[in-house]
C-alpha cells in the first residue's frame, strides 16, 4: 500500500476530495483558501484553519512566542483577504507543554491579541491540551459579499497575472513578521474586477498551478517582471513559501487601469508577471528569451 510520502500532499488533500459529500448549505468546499457556506441574502460566510507545528512552520531557537501568535492568526487573515472577505471572530486551539512558563503563553498570546484587535477579529474561545511540541490552530471566520468572492477557478484565458509586494526571503524570517494583504485585497475587490486571487503560502509557481489547475488552464510568466525580494534570488522566488503576498489575475484592460493609477496600493507595489494560457502548464520566459517549463516545485508537508 502507497504511503502518504508516495501520494502527496497534494494527492492525499484530492483523495479525501473525492470522499466527500458536502451538503446543501456549502458553495465550496475543498479546492480554495477558506470554504463557502451560504449565510445571508447578501453575502456568505467564509470558514478557514491554519495549523502551526514546532520545527515545521516555526523554530522556537529563532522565532519569539509573540511572533508565533502573529504568525498563527495572520496566515488566516491572509486565506479570508484573498477570498474578497473581511475576517471576523477567531478559535484558537493550542497544544503546548505543561513546562512552558506562563509568560511564554502571554507572549503567544499577545501576538494574537494585538493583530486581532487591529483586523477588528473577536477571539472567542478553542481548545488547549498537552503536547510535547508546540501546535497552535487558528479556526477564523469571515463574511464576504456575494458579488465579491474570489476563487481560483474563476481566471479566464487571457487574463493578466499580477502579485503584490516582493517574493522570496522567508529563510530569513520574512515568515514571521509579514503584514497580511487584507486591505490590499478589500480595495482591489472594490475598485477592479477580479477573476481569481490565492495567497502565496507554498511558493508562486505552486500557488499559481492552483488557480490554473482549478481553472483548467495554464500560464506563463517572465522572469524579468518577477518582482524578487532583496538578497533573495529567483529560486527562492519561485519556490519559496509563505510570501502570503496576493496572486490574482484580471482583464488585461483591467490590469492596465490599475497599473497606470495604482502601481502601489497603500504602501504595497503592485506587478503584472505573465498571462494565462490555454495549454494546461506552467512556464517562464528567462532572461535570454527562452520559454521553459516549470515544475511543481514549492513547499509541501509530503
Amino acid at each position: 500500500m502507497n504511503s502518504l510520502k508516495d501520494i502527496g500532499e497534494f494527492g492525499l488533500i484530492e483523495r479525501i476530495r473525492h470522499k466527500l459529500r458536502p451538503g446543501t448549505s456549502v458553495v465550496k468546499g475543498i479546492g480554495d483558501d477558506a470554504a463557502v457556506i451560504k449565510f445571508s441574502g447578501d453575502k456568505y460566510l467564509l470558514l478557514t484553519c491554519d495549523m502551526l507545528v514546532e520545527d515545521v512552520h516555526f523554530s522556537l531557537t529563532t522565532a519569539t512566542p509573540y511572533q508565533i501568535g502573529h504568525k498563527a492568526l495572520a496566515s488566516s487573515i491572509s486565506d479570508i483577504a484573498s477570498m474578497g472577505g473581511l475576517p471576523k471572530e477567531a478559535l484558537i486551539s493550542l497544544g503546548i507543554s505543561p513546562g512552558r512558563s506562563v509568560g511564554f503563553t502571554d507572549q503567544l498570546f499577545n501576538g494574537l491579541r494585538k493583530l486581532a484587535a487591529e483586523f477588528k477579529i473577536s477571539l472567542v474561545g478553542g481548545d488547549i491540551t498537552r503536547s510535547k511540541k508546540l501546535v497552535i490552530n487558528i479556526c477564523l471566520t469571515g463574511r464576504v459579499k456575494k458579488k465579491n468572492l474570489l476563487l481560483r477557478s474563476g481566471a479566464r484565458f487571457n487574463d493578466a497575472i499580477l502579485v503584490t509586494g516582493r517574493l522570496g526571503g522567508a529563510g530569513r524570517g520574512k515568515h514571521l513578521r509579514f503584514r497580511p494583504r487584507l486591505k490590499e485585497a478589500r480595495f482591489l475587490v472594490n475598485k477592479f474586477k477580479i477573476n481569481s486571487m490565492i495567497d502565496i503560502s507554498d511558493g508562486l509557481v505552486q500557488d499559481l498551478a492552483q488557480i490554473t489547475r482549478e481553472s483548467n488552464l495554464g500560464a506563463l510568466i517572465y522572469q524579468r517582471d518577477i518582482p524578487v525580494s532583496a538578497r533573495s534570488s529567483l529560486k527562492s522566488a519561485l519556490e519559496d513559501g509563505e510570501d502570503f503576498e496576493l496572486l490574482f489575475t484580471m482583464s488585461k484592460n483591467e490590469a492596465r487601469r490599475l497599473l497606470k493609477n495604482y502601481p502601489r496600493i497603500y504602501t504595497t507595489p503592485v506587478k503584472m508577471i505573465g498571462q494565462i494560457i490555454k495549454q494546461k502548464e506552467i512556464f517562464l520566459i528567462d532572461k535570454n528569451g527562452i520559454r521553459r517549463k516549470l515544475g511543481l516545485k514549492g513547499w509541501r508537508h509530503f
